[in-house]
């Protein structure tokens, strides 16, 4: 008998669905051909990058421009078989040399937008190109220097063509990331969602584990929250369900098929919504409710100064900051209220829950006890 498939790359496998690559993936190969071009006068093409889990995939260059002192590549994202609103779009990086003790310099070209709200994992002002997307970026920029003898002192900014009309189907505008796309993604790949084929997959993935003996199982938003679990409690892939935004999916199916013990961990503005009582997680079906939020804040110990603050942030964590700063366990308190709305769903299954919120770099921020 073969070895019992599980976790997050047997159920990506079981959708049938092809996964795609993220602009933050793209901004990279392009800031990588570009720089090659800049140090050799030649663009490699195809151009292949390494991904944080060690994927390395090649990208077709759709453009090339050299010029004295800067080139640009760019390559159009394929995002598989996810419906995502960036599928198709020409992602642009131009690298330009700086003077020596630079480093890289990160800039926003047309099409990619700029924060003016706090709350985000990137101060006001700067180009909204996410955290990990810039590490990848400085890391390939970094390797280029290396191969080619470079100084690695360089400006990078990113466009993306007609990212700012993209950009009025997203919650951007909303978020105060004006002008236009922002680069995203953790892992370089994009996990395409079909309600059905990924609910099902759910549901196939609490099969493996319990047939695999596990009792102790975590539903995770992403691969963040996987490493969190991982890191808290040493559970194997095949007791990690990435649920997604699914979490009525999860909770459902194991008030049917219990396990002993279900950890849910997952960002904390996600979390706060299943702690509002929604089952779907996804921005396009359930929003951050920050009056919600307050009251949490008010049970904590926060004045109404405070809890006025929280109730008009621009973000889920940017209320988490706010009582943060004014000691208000914000995150325990989310934490604990998804775990009683689990506790609801479950409808007195014997499986005990417990729940972890994390921040974007995957530091935990709120916990609930074991109940």
């Amino acid at each position: 008998m073969g070895e019992i498939e599980g976790g997050r790359s047997a159920q990506l496998k079981h959708t049938g669905l092809r996964p795609g690559w993220t602009t933050g993936a793209c901004a990279t190969a392009a800031a990588t051909a570009a720089y090659t071009a800049l140090l050799t006068g030649d663009f490699p093409d195809p151009v292949t990058i390494t991904l944080p889990k060690g994927q390395t995939p090649a990208f077709a260059l759709a453009v090339e421009e050299l010029a004295e002192g800067r080139a640009t590549a760019g390559v159009v994202k394929d995002a598989g078989d996810d419906p995502d609103v960036t599928h198709g779009a020409l992602v642009r990086a131009t690298v330009r040399r700086l003077p020596p003790g630079s480093g890289v310099v990160f800039r926003a070209g047309p099409g990619v937008g700029t924060v003016t709200l706090p709350g985000l994992p990137l101060d006001v002002g700067e180009p909204a190109i996410n955290p990990v997307p810039r590490q990848l970026i400085r890391d390939h920029i970094a390797r280029v220097t290396a191969e080619h003898r470079g100084a690695g002192d360089v400006e990078v900014t990113v466009a993306v063509d007609h990212g700012e009309e993209i950009a009025r189907s997203t919650w951007n505008p909303r978020l105060g990331i004006l002008g236009g796309l922002s680069i995203l993604g953790t892992t370089g790949v994009v996990v395409p969602y079909s309600c059905s084929a990924w609910i099902d997959s759910i549901r196939r993935g609490v099969d493996v584990a319990l047939a695999a003996g596990h009792t102790h199982v975590a539903g995770c938003t992403g691969s963040t929250s996987e490493r969190t679990v991982v890191s808290e409690y040493g559970l194997p892939e095949i007791a990690l369900l990435d649920m997604g935004d699914f979490a009525g999916a999860v909770l459902k199916y194991i008030r049917r098929h219990p396990v002993d013990r279900l950890t849910v961990c997952g960002g904390f503005a996600k979390l706060s919504k299943l702690a509002a009582g929604h089952l779907d997680l996804h921005s396009g079906r359930s929003q951050v409710d920050k009056p919600f939020l307050a009251g949490l804040a008010r049970r904590g110990g926060a004045d109404e100064a405070l809890a006025a603050e929280v109730a008009v942030a621009n973000t889920g964590l940017a209320a988490l900051q706010l009582c943060l700063a004014r000691g208000v366990p914000l995150g325990d308190l989310v934490a604990v209220a998804a775990r009683d709305e689990a506790l609801s769903v479950l409808r007195g299954a014997p499986v005990a829950v417990d729940v972890i919120c994390i921040d974007r770099a995957g530091t935990v921020v709120g916990r609930s006890e074991v109940r």
